[in-house]
């Protein structure tokens, strides 16, 4: 693996999406487990802040980038993302190389109805997917051992979550121990994607970076407090970085000797 790039102190592993999934389908073929995780603006805030999500992704298998800004900042924390992986993107890709290869997929979380949505799409468009179950996301956590049992007994290669942050890094983390999948993957809101009950920005708003303007159109009273609160707090905790470190990432390298 190559070394993670930091930003604001948080580890990123700088890989390009076809580098991702042939991580996760040679977790399955070699039978050792990882868990990943995405980082975004909100994610990065969120790892300063706190002490329990920042252990979990310090210690994740896999941290990605899902945000087109990690990419432009990157080098000036001194280091280099090669692209956005973004975590509907990635699920996409996983659910068709399941179905290409024979592995045994696990739904878990959003509503019922959406979760049945997503699945019959993902099986209209994949034959040949092989969903071992799933389970929706609203369950009392006194359930929840039960809900480890029904994962296990139906003995999935890939688990999908689609809780929320930090909800769903929390829970894998709790049954870090006792989840038998072998690729567990976060999905968050892209099982509401899949379903078609939430529309992702067009493309040059993804490439542009203005995802998340598209998500404060969508939900203007429930998303601008947040994307402004959080984006204005990672503004300035990057700055305060490069402070820190006086800018050296951004000062030219000495020519090698010799």
């Amino acid at each position: 693996m190559p070394t993670p790039v930091r930003i604001c102190g948080c580890p990123i592993d700088p890989l390009t999406r076809d580098e991702a999934v042939g991580r996760l389908v040679a977790a399955v073929a070699e039978r050792w487990r990882l868990r990943i995780v995405f980082i975004n603006v909100a994610k990065i805030v969120r790892y300063r802040r706190d002490p329990r999500l920042r252990r979990i992704i310090d210690e994740a298998d896999l941290r990605l980038a899902d945000g087109k800004p990690l990419v432009w900042f990157a080098p000036l924390c001194g280091g280099r993302l090669p692209e956005r992986v973004n975590g509907t993107d990635l699920m996409e890709r996983m659910v068709a190389e399941s179905a290409r290869r024979g592995l045994r997929v696990f739904f878990l979380g959003a509503r019922p109805e959406v979760l049945a949505q997503a699945v019959r799409r993902f099986c209209a468009r994949h034959p040949r997917l092989v969903v071992a179950g799933t389970h929706h996301g609203y369950f009392d956590p006194d359930a929840e051992g039960a809900v480890v049992s029904r994962i296990n007994a139906a003995r999935p290669d890939i688990l999908f979550l689609a809780f929320g942050t930090p909800a769903k890094e929390y829970w894998m983390d709790r049954h870090r121990d006792d989840l038998a999948a072998l690729v567990q993957q976060p999905v968050g809101g892209s099982v509401d994607v899949a379903a078609g009950v939430t529309r992702r920005a067009p493309k040059w708003m993804q490439n542009a970076g203005l995802e998340w303007f598209w998500r404060i159109l969508q939900e203007p009273r429930r998303m601008w407090k947040r994307y402004l609160v959080t984006n204005t707090a990672f503004l300035a905790m990057l700055a305060w970085s490069l402070v820190t470190s006086g800018f050296r990432s951004l000062l030219p390298r000495s020519a090698p000797r010799g």
